[in-house]
Parts: C-alpha cells; structure tokens; sequence
C-alpha cells in the first residue's frame, strides 16, 4: 500500500485542495497551482528520478487486505484506518496522506466531484441550520463540536439506463350540468394505454455498506455531476475519502427495482385529463444500463451527546450546500419550556377564575 502526501513543487510542503478557487495550496510558501501544474510537476520529478511524493513501503494484496495500520510520510506516526478509508489525515503532524493502493486497480473511481463549498462556508451554514432548531443542546454548537465537519468523498455507483414501459387501465370522465329542477350526470369510460421508452442519466446510488451514514448521504442528494472531472487523488489532498466497499453486482437488484417503479411512476403521470383512473396493468423492462464509479463530496459531523447512546449525524451536499440530519434533543430545555408554558397556563386560569 503507498501511502502519499502531494508535495509542492516549490518548497515540498503539503498541498491542499481548495475548494474556493478549485485549486491546490501551499500552506508554507503560499504557491497556488492547478491539478494539471501539480500532475506535470510530479509527472517531471519522477523522470527525474526525484519522487515529489514521500511513501511508505509497499505491501503486498494480502497485507492490503488486513492491514489498518500505516506509518505517516513525514512525521513517522502510525495513521489508524478502516478498510474503506482511501484518504485521511496524521493526527500528529495533520499532513493530509492518500493511501492510493486503495483507490487504483478495478477500484479506480472513473470521476470525482470536487468539493466547491470550503470548511468556513460549510461550519457557517451549519451553525445556521443548527441554530433554528429547538430544543437543542448547548454544547452542541461548541467549537470543538464544530470543528469535528470533516470532508469527505464517498464512493456512489452512477447510472445511465433504458428502459421500455407498458400501461393499461379505465378512465372515467364525469360531467354534471342541472336543467331546472333535475340533476344529470354524464360518466364516459375510456380504455387506456401507454407505451414508450425512458431514459435515466446519472442515477446515484451509494457503494458504502456503512448504514448509518448512508441515510444522511442520501438525504443531500441530487449532485451535479456535470462538473464531475476524470479522478485524480490530489483532489482528495486535504480531505477524508473512503473506497466502495459494494460492487455493482451487490447492489443490481435494488437498482433494477428502483429503476422499474421509475419508469412505471413516468407512464403513470403521463395520464391526465380524467376525473377517475384505475390501472389494470403496468410493466417495465430495462434495456439498456451502465456504470460508473464516482466520488461525490460531503461535509459531515457527528455528535455523541452525554445521555444519548447513538451519535446524531448532520451531513451537507459539498457541491450545493443541501443539508441532511437529525439533531440532539435536549431535555432540560424542553422541561425548562414545558415548565414555563404550565406556569403561564396555570397564571392564566387563576387570573380567569378570580374574575368568573
């Protein structure tokens, strides 16, 4: 496994990505560079025989498979990670490290959506977000607490299909008109049918079996990936990445199924311009699907609270700023709110009953 940290061409420190700008950052010497002027750069130091990347001894498959352990390039410490983890942080030094051997082979992402909303912007619209709830624990918009928003990319399975739909079903349409004192009632019944083939471009479905950070991912979707450039792992440089841990043969079924009541809903809202409609029968066949693996952007931050068991998550598109989450309750404020209502309350009918 290599384990590489993308050094600037001028002073060797460590880049970052920036969201802000969409380019890469010397904390050290200030440099800012392009993917395409940090890729030539490196490109140019290793015909050189000079490797502008410091990493560690590589490993062989079975090792890659076992080890979570891993030495950092420049301080020496070891960086703890789960299987899945592709890019992450030294908490020692805080050099930003890309274990690569995770992300290459058949696990090669084919495109990345890089981050445009920065971990300022981000902290902001959190605390925003978070503010307008009730109820909510005060150490929860501590500093340390949101100084825990993380980047990170996660792995998705991305789907153009075809599919061909049929439908059939009776409408009705009624009409009422009143000659006089009489009431009439028209009622017309039409044999309805549909048919045709639809076409469903970048379908996102996640490729991470971690469950309980899949329902905030999927709660900031949808992504823009036209703005999804080919993968290159400096622009993982400064955030968390985790690899797909679900192939695509995994997860077939529940996308087919998806995709068929898709297609279904489609026909179906094509019927209108009736008072009534009762489908009789409706299928659908897919034709034609591809994949692709993409790592799309997300800040996310979690929250152990000193009574709860389960850690709360809160999860932001890192494209479009959508948000996704629950939030802690806390209930010292709800009882101290609760309290106060029943006091007023209790005024109030004491005043009210004083005066009957």
């Amino acid at each position: 496994m290599e384990v590489v940290t993308h050094k600037c061409p001028n002073c060797g420190g460590a880049l970052t990505f920036d969201p802000s700008d969409q380019k890469f950052h010397c904390p050290y010497c200030l440099s800012i560079f392009t993917a395409d002027e940090v890729a030539k750069a490196e490109q140019a130091q290793q015909e050189a025989h000079v490797d502008p990347l410091i990493t560690e001894t590589n490993l062989g498959e079975e090792e890659q498979a076992t080890m979570d352990l891993f030495t950092c390039p420049s301080c020496g410490a070891e960086i703890v990670t789960d299987a899945t983890t592709a890019a992450t942080y030294c908490y020692f030094c805080h050099n930003p490290v890309v274990l690569t051997g995770r992300l290459s082979g058949k696990f090669l992402p084919s495109r990345v959506l890089p981050f445009a909303i920065d971990q300022a912007e981000a902290k902001e619209k959190f605390l925003s977000w978070a503010k307008k709830k009730w109820f909510v624990p005060k150490d929860f918009f501590d500093e340390a607490q949101v100084e825990k928003l993380t980047g990170v990319y996660f792995p998705y399975w991305s789907i153009d299909a075809k599919t061909r739909g049929e439908l059939s079903g009776v409408g009705t349409s009624v009409r009422v008109w009143i000659v006089g004192d009489l009431e009439y009632t028209e009622t017309k019944r039409y044999a309805v049918r549909r048919k045709g083939t639809m076409a469903f471009k970048e379908y996102i479905q996640h490729a991470l079996s971690k469950n309980v950070q899949q329902k905030m991912v999927t709660g900031v979707q949808p992504f823009p990936l036209e703005k999804a450039v080919p993968f290159q792992n400096q622009y993982l440089s400064g955030f968390q990445a985790e690899k797909r841990d679900l192939e695509f043969i995994d997860i077939k079924p529940e996308v087919d199924e998806a995709l068929t009541q898709a297609s279904q809903q489609l026909l179906r809202n094509t019927v209108n311009g009736y008072t009534t409609f009762r489908t009789n029968q409706t299928n659908a066949q897919i034709l034609e699907e591809q994949n692709e693996y993409v790592l799309l952007p997300v800040w996310l931050v979690t929250y152990q609270g000193r009574t709860q068991d389960t850690p709360f998550y809160y999860a932001m598109n890192g494209q479009t700023g959508k948000t996704s989450g629950i939030l802690p309750l806390s209930y010292l404020k709800l009882g101290l709110v609760s309290g106060s209502i029943f006091v007023v309350l209790a005024i109030l009918l004491m005043i009210g009953g004083y005066f009957i």
